[in-house]
């Protein structure tokens, strides 16, 4: 005991400062969430960035931790996971976060990615669910109120929209740790009335939901809105997944389980009730049931379309709330210990009415009926330094299949080996899993990425991914493939100096316009972007330079035609030393050939929100925003943007059409704490 005192002692002296790492997690999680937006995979991650924020303020004690909570963070293998629950049961509690350097296979980077998230604290060996008056007393209450204002008209106003424009949300949330959280989040998007016409109400939408976490062997308790994830996704995934990044980290999946659903997305998520039990200390058992009304269009009786959006501004839009009801039900076993993990997923779904949308062309295997099922089994195994992760899923038609070897060489050398073959037939409302298409359905392909780290100040990833899609898709009217090769260099010479070069390779097969199907063609697109990041002090500034090519041929003229557009981006970012004051403003000049060419930047935007618009044409974007924190408790976000294009007169089209060349909004929150 006394050499391994002196070991922590040595680690202590080290250690490198790492205070700046706080801001290396949020950088990586804001390039990965940039890089999906670019894929156009996923676009909201509202609970995910409330989670991120709320891990900063309250780390994660290593001392009490659970194989699930670390599982949280993507950048830890489940190597290191193992190896850091067994330093704790051998050696006892830790003493100090900096004894993560005597964890095995635990690198300087991985620390430094980690830190911001966990904390060390002495516990009772007894842990007792906390009793009402200390929920009460110590629980944290968050309210959060947003404004936005539109200094332009969309033509929907003059006589469609009823409603204003201006757009209106309010959350209250309550938590306590890991232990409760409850809250309702109230939404009213522009154009939609209040208290008015089909919304007397109040606001469009609510989402009510409660969770409960650790009580003895319930181990988690959702009722209201809540969120699902078990597999791979092939079967049940309501969760944010990471897709095909620079990572290979944030590659890989692992299911989130029962979350609860705060954010305002307005259709991915079930309402009712969810349960997990601990059976035994290894097996798992988790149950659910859900009821929502959903909207859509009906036709004699049968449902023709879902839609999505949660958009009430029009008569007609307002004529498809809740024209129908969905129910599901279902549930989980997870037996794991040590190296192997074993589950199993069923869901069964049904509609008040029958689903039948127009199935023609590439549509025609889609999901139609009544009644569904599916029922997948998923499994991970770790020999070494090699795991396997996969899961197999039936359902009312198809099958599907997802197999993930993972090797890790070195900390600084890894391997990633993804297979998928979902069937052109496969029904699964709600399975979200990796692949090059949104849904696991009609689709096969193999992944391949490489990352290495051969000296301190420099990072290399690789992927290559060759797909394939058995039946028609949109714009594809025949079997078709593709090919997705990205590599990226980063080099960070030192602590507040970083950049890298990214570049990306797509090809895939379309129709030829104007052709109707008759002719196929394939398409190339290239994108390159560098991007320096430069933290002196209280700045941040970065720099991003974007250029695309893409090329498809033109049957009829035996030439290819080939559209290219480029882009500047130039932010910067100052937080007061000693004022509770932060600043940031940042311009963006973009000039493309077509929607082909477009270019995407990410920019700052309100608490738990990650803006990416993109831009074709020829214009400029500029931003600011501001923060000020008036205490702990009082916190006002304000954020100006517009865009001016050079190259039209109007904006948009229907009745999103503004008339003009320009589109200016006034955004402001408010969060007060108690």
């Amino acid at each position: 005991m006394k050499i391994f005192k002196i070991g922590v002692l040595l680690s202590m002296l080290l250690m490198t400062p790492v205070l700046e790492a706080q801001n290396t997690i949020v950088s990586l999680w804001e390039e990965n969430f940039e890089q999906l937006s670019m894929n156009e995979e996923a676009s909201d991650w509202e609970d995910e960035l409330e989670e991120l924020s709320q891990r900063l303020q309250e780390p994660l004690n290593l001392n009490t931790a659970t194989r699930q909570q670390l599982e949280q963070f993507p950048f830890l293998t489940d190597l290191q996971i193992e190896n850091l629950l067994a330093y704790v049961y051998v050696h006892g509690q830790m003493q100090t976060v900096y004894e993560l350097q005597l964890v095995e296979e635990m690198d300087k980077r991985t620390i430094e990615l980690l830190l911001p998230f966990v904390c060390v604290q002495a516990v009772e060996k007894v842990k007792k669910y906390p009793d009402m008056n200390t929920l009460l007393e110590y629980g944290k209450h968050e309210a959060l109120a947003r404004l936005d204002v539109p200094f332009y008209t969309r033509k929907g106003y003059e006589k469609s929209y009823l409603g204003p424009s201006l757009y209106h949300s309010l959350r209250y949330a309550f938590r306590y740790g890991d232990y409760l959280q409850l809250g309702v989040t109230a939404e009213k998007d522009a154009g939609e009335p209040m208290f008015a016409l089909h919304n007397r109400k109040g606001y469009d939408y609510y989402s009510p939901y409660l969770l409960l976490k650790n009580l003895g062997r319930l181990k988690a308790l959702a009722l209201g809105n809540y969120r699902l994830s078990f597999g791979q996704g092939l079967v049940l995934s309501t969760d944010f997944r990471m897709g095909k990044t620079f990572s290979i980290s944030t590659a890989e999946h692992r299911a989130g389980g029962i979350r609860k659903h705060s954010s305002t997305d307005e259709y991915n998520y079930f309402r009712g009730a969810a349960a997990t039990v601990s059976l035994l200390p290894s097996l798992d058992f988790s149950a659910f049931y859900s009821h929502r009304s959903l909207d859509g269009t009906l036709k004699e009786g049968e449902i023709t379309s879902i839609y999505k959006t949660g958009l009430h501004r029009t008569q007609k839009e307002a004529d498809k709330t809740g024209a129908f009801a969905l129910q599901l039900t279902g549930g989980n076993i997870t037996y794991e210990k040590n190296k192997w993990k074993l589950g199993m997923t069923g869901i069964y779904y049904f509609f008040n009415r029958p689903y039948e949308p127009k199935l023609d062309k590439y549509a025609r295997y889609n999901l139609h009926g009544k009644a569904f099922y599916n029922i997948g089994m998923d499994y991970r195994y770790r020999l070494g330094r090699l795991s396997w992760t996969g899961e197999a899923a039936v359902g009312s038609r198809g099958y599907a299949l997802l197999n993930r070897w993972k090797y890790n060489v070195s900390t600084d050398y890894q391997l990633l080996l993804v297979h998928r073959y979902y069937a052109h037939d496969y029904w699964a409302l709600f399975g979200r899993s990796f692949g090059e298409g949104s849904l696991p359905q009609n689709e096969n392909g193999w992944y391949l990425a490489a990352e290495a780290a051969p000296w301190a100040r420099w990072k290399f990833f690789a992927s290559l991914d060759l797909f394939s899609f058995p039946w028609w898709r949109y714009r594809i009217s025949r079997p078709s493939q593709g090919t997705d090769g990205m590599f990226q260099s980063t080099y960070s010479p030192r602590r507040f100096l970083s950049m890298y070069l990214n570049y990306r390779f797509k090809r895939k097969e379309r129709d030829v316009t104007g052709t109707g199907g008759a002719f196929i063609s394939p398409t190339y697109h290239h994108r390159l972007r560098y991007r320096l990041t430069y933290t002196p002090g209280s700045f941040t500034l970065r720099t991003t330079l974007d250029y695309n090519h893409f090329r498809q041929q033109d049957i009829g003229k035996h030439r290819f035609e080939r559209r290219q557009g480029w882009g500047c981006t130039q932010s910067c970012a100052y937080a007061f030393p000693r004022f509770p004051l932060s600043l940031s403003v940042q311009g963006t000049y973009f000039h493309t050939d077509d929607y082909d060419s477009r270019i995407y930047a990410s920019e700052r935007g309100l608490l738990y929100t990650f803006y990416t618009p993109s831009f074709s044409g020829r214009g400029f974007r500029c931003s600011a925003v501001a923060r000020y924190d008036w205490n702990r408790h009082i916190m006002l976000l304000v954020k100006f943007g517009e865009t001016v294009y050079q190259d039209r007169e109007t904006i948009g089209s229907g009745d999103d059409l503004i008339r003009g060349n320009r589109k200016g909004d006034l955004q402001m929150q408010l969060r007060v704490k108690f």
